[in-house]
């Protein structure tokens, strides 16, 4: 880029509210610092584990640790699998701290005995929980415009009391991790039980509920 015959550098990162934005949108550098952040201060605990009790290990560990890697995860929606995993070795020391387990014993048992949803689950909580205000309350308003029922595109007279979200046709990857799509598509892959929900709080319940039972029972966790 050059502006009056001078040569401009082009950024190739930018950080916004404190995450980490590539040109692809990776989130890999993102997610390295929160690491890096993380990793501090699980070392910290692991120095002091020993005078501490169980629950007061563990409010340390979600207050330090799990709420650095929840702050904005909504936008590592989509992102690649190694991105993920960068955030996912860091919960996984975070349980083996707490439940002062060795320090290459399998996370995924020590995650189910914790109750924490591993990263990738957390991830589809954040977007779910959003996408349910938007749904019952249509704030923000911003997010409400970007959303269509699928019986509205196809014109269905019968109307569900939870209707499914149509999902946009994209061609690109990067397209397909916009708002538009993600939402809708984990919207329509939650059980009915989960979108009838009266409440926030009810709604909090049972998707948690559904995404522990879809995470512990179908996957492994990585080490």
């Amino acid at each position: 880029m050059s502006m009056a015959g001078v040569d401009l550098p082009v950024a190739k990162e930018m950080k916004v509210l404190g995450v980490v934005l590539d040109q692809r949108l990776t989130f890999s550098k993102h997610a390295s610092a929160v690491a890096r952040s993380c990793n501090y201060h699980a070392e910290a605990i692991r120095h002091i584990r020993h005078l501490l009790t169980m629950d007061l290990a563990q409010t340390l560990a979600c207050s330090l640790i799990l709420s650095r890697i929840d702050y904005c995860n909504a936008v590592l929606q989509g992102a690649p699998t190694y991105t993920i995993r960068k955030l996912q070795r860091v919960q996984n020391n975070a349980a083996r701290i707490v439940l002062q387990a060795p320090r290459r014993s399998h996370a995924t048992p020590l995650l189910n005995t914790l109750h924490w949803l591993p990263v990738q689950q957390r991830i589809d909580y954040k977007v779910a929980l959003l996408m349910f205000k938007v749904r019952s309350i249509s704030t923000p308003s911003y997010l409400h415009h970007l959303l269509q029922d699928l019986e509205d595109v196809h014109n269905l007279r019968r109307r569900s009391p939870t209707p499914a979200l149509y999902p946009p046709f994209t061609k690109t990857t990067i397209a397909k991790r916009a708002f538009r799509c993600t939402a809708p598509a984990i919207w329509n892959s939650s059980p009915k039980t989960v979108l009838d929900s009266v409440s926030v709080t009810s709604f909090k319940s049972r998707l948690k509920t559904h995404l522990f039972s879809q995470a512990f029972s179908h996957t492994s966790t990585n080490h």
